[in-house]
């Protein structure tokens, strides 16, 4: 199994990054983690409760949870998990430390992306992914989504008739 890890505004859009990843990983299961890149802050009260993050996932809206429930039961055996999480620091050594704590194989951007920030110390993630020595994948999510590209194998029907 693969974790993939996709930077995101969590706009619902980018979840059709997801129709992509499953065909492009078949037949192998895959993880996904959506995250959101913050710089730490100077603040000593920011850093104490930085492991109270609660109100950072106060960006993502409950259509972005209900769609990932839908992508979940659309995918239920390519897909073992769809979680989100951040990530806090601006130094490639940190990045990496978070990628080895989530076991992730690459990262996972949709073609022409464009960084949309969720607040002042949100950074682009792709300062710091095109160095840290993972695979960055940049898929085409208009390609696949909504739906899988199968041909059509339907049968054309000819009659003969037997004259006797």
């Amino acid at each position: 199994m693969k974790t993939v890890l996709v930077p995101t505004d969590f706009n619902v859009e980018s979840l059709k990054i997801i129709d992509s990843l499953v065909i492009t990983h078949k037949p192998e299961e895959i993880g996904i983690v959506f995250i959101h890149a913050f710089k730490l802050s100077d603040s000593i009260t920011d850093m104490l409760m930085l492991s109270r993050r609660s109100r950072d996932y106060e960006n993502v809206s409950d259509e972005f949870y209900t769609q990932l429930e839908l992508y979940k039961q659309k995918y239920p055996n390519h897909i073992k998990f769809i979680g989100i999480d951040y990530f806090y620091g601006s130094s490639v050594a940190a990045f990496k430390n978070f990628i080895e704590a989530k076991d992730a194989s690459c990262i996972a951007y949709p073609k022409d992306y464009n960084f949309t920030p969720l607040h002042k110390n949100s950074i682009d993630p792709s300062t710091i992914t095109k160095r840290c020595g993972c695979d960055v994948l940049e898929l085409d999510i208009t390609q696949f989504a909504g739906e899988e590209k199968l041909f059509e194998t339907k049968m054309s029907e000819k009659r003969s008739s037997i004259s006797a």
